[in-house]
């Protein structure tokens, strides 16, 4: 819904200037571009902030896209409002300024109703043929797994049954009631390709222990996890549901969310692609002067390219620009520490400014990692790593980033020792649990002046 919360703001934007441009040519506004521009940009951001508050992008119900003129007249007026009075302080003695106000209003709110219907019939649509639909996956395959899975498969509440799995009844018959769909393995596997968007674990109450231990080996995968309580199975039969949180009618205890979930992926390949390009071009002179002082400093190619781990622990081939006498891509990679003879002087320059990492605006380009995210790691890194952290599988739950939180709050190179890769992994985490655009906007401009003024690189 973030998209649709984007289109409302442009909305407010377009009705204040498009107004202000035919008043201004009708002579009877004088050009207040400044306050005209301030006020619906503001105002549209506002105002979007103002419907999210009222329920207008539940992501639970984007079939039913709320069009409400009178509370889109109402947040509308009340965000241009704010706006001008902050802005212009003498704004309510211009009549001509009145006038223009409440045209920007009639128009914005004009476009909110014809973009609201349009985008609703559209989301209806796509929400008909399962495009929104929540595909989940069940592990159990006892009682309690049964009525989950009969829940899900009723086809109610946007949820596309993904399947029941289970090690202790893989391989029985496909007729029977407790047949499954395979083993964990093979869960884990659906998950990381992208065929399930929901897992629920729905064990009896006694296999305390074993609903622990099927949570930690699914945590680090990019779905929701949620764990069915008993008390919740129960009311479930008697046709109340009870809750912390839901699906449908079964009760769930949520475990985690799937990280960008719902249009944040569109948000997230709309600003990687434009974002990414518009950089690469701008970059391109930079490029080759980099690429020429590489040349005539040392001996060897200009790039280099190492295996490393993406998204979903895909391995993807990274471009640097070579900062060392040797390129290594094995299974024991020395990191890089001060001092390292390894380092060419011209590499020691481009490593402190992070700019050997540009030529992976080609990866961004490619899909294969974000402007943003957390930073990829040699394959060797990632299984010494994974065996001091628990939680260190996680950060392949989105795509790794040129740059991430970690780097801008100073966890950069080397990471010698368990609190260096604690830390960089902890801002990691935080960095999918709380992903926005804005966020990824405040850590872009944080790398630039990190590139500036550089700090914590070898």
């Amino acid at each position: 819904m973030d998209l649709v919360a984007a289109v409302d703001a442009v909305c407010i934007l377009l009705g204040c200037v498009v107004t202000a441009w035919a008043l201004t040519e009708s002579g009877k506004l004088p050009e207040h571009w400044r306050i005209v521009f301030q006020s619906g940009l503001i105002g549209g951001i506002l105002a979007s902030v103002g419907f999210r508050g009222f329920g207008h992008y539940n992501p639970t119900h984007v079939s039913h896209l709320p069009v409400a003129p009178m509370s889109l007249v109402a947040i509308s007026s009340v965000a241009i409002f704010a706006v001008l009075g902050l802005s212009h302080s003498n704004w309510m003695s211009d009549t001509r300024l009145w006038v223009w106000t409440g045209t920007a209003i009639a128009a914005s709110v004009a476009l909110l109703v014809t973009t609201r219907f349009t985008l609703r019939h559209i989301l209806a649509r796509q929400t008909a043929t399962g495009r929104f639909d929540q595909r989940v996956a069940v592990f159990g395959s006892g009682s309690i797994a049964l009525k989950v899975r009969q829940h899900l498969e009723s086809g109610s509440n946007d949820i596309s049954f993904a399947g029941a799995y289970d090690d202790r009844a893989a391989g029985q018959p496909r007729g029977t009631s407790h047949r499954s769909d395979g083993r964990l393995a093979d869960l884990v596997y659906a998950a990381r390709a992208g065929h399930i968007d929901q897992i629920v674990i729905a064990l009896p109450p006694s296999a305390e222990q074993r609903v622990t231990q099927i949570a930690r080996q699914l945590e680090h995968l990019p779905v929701s996890l949620h764990v069915v309580t008993h008390i919740a199975t129960e009311i479930l039969t008697a046709g109340t549901p009870h809750r912390v949180s839901s699906l449908g009618a079964v009760g769930v205890l949520d475990v985690k969310h799937k990280a960008l979930a719902h249009w944040a992926p569109i948000v997230k390949h709309v600003e990687d692609y434009v974002l990414g390009a518009l950089l690469l071009i701008v970059s391109v002179p930079l490029l080759a002067l980099i690429a020429l002082a590489i040349k005539l400093d040392s001996r060897g190619p200009v790039l280099f390219v190492q295996r490393r781990g993406g998204l979903n622990h895909r391995t993807i081939n990274v471009l640097k620009f070579r900062t060392m006498s040797v390129c290594e891509d094995g299974d024991d990679i020395r990191q890089v520490g001060a001092g390292d003879p390894r380092v060419t002087r011209l590499g020691r320059f481009l490593r402190r400014s992070s700019l050997d990492e540009l030529p992976q605006l080609v990866n961004v380009l490619k899909g294969e990692m974000s402007l943003v995210g957390p930073r990829p790691h040699a394959l060797s890194h990632d299984e010494r790593f994974s065996e001091m952290l628990e939680d260190y599988a996680n950060r392949h739950q989105v795509k790794p980033g040129l740059t991430g939180l970690a780097q801008v709050r100073g966890h950069r190179g080397e990471t010698s020792t368990p609190d260096k890769i604690r830390d960089r992994v902890e801002a990691d985490i935080e960095y999918i649990k709380t992903w926005s655009l804005w966020l990824d906007l405040k850590i872009l401009a944080a790398t630039f002046r990190a590139v500036i003024k550089p700090q914590n690189a070898l």
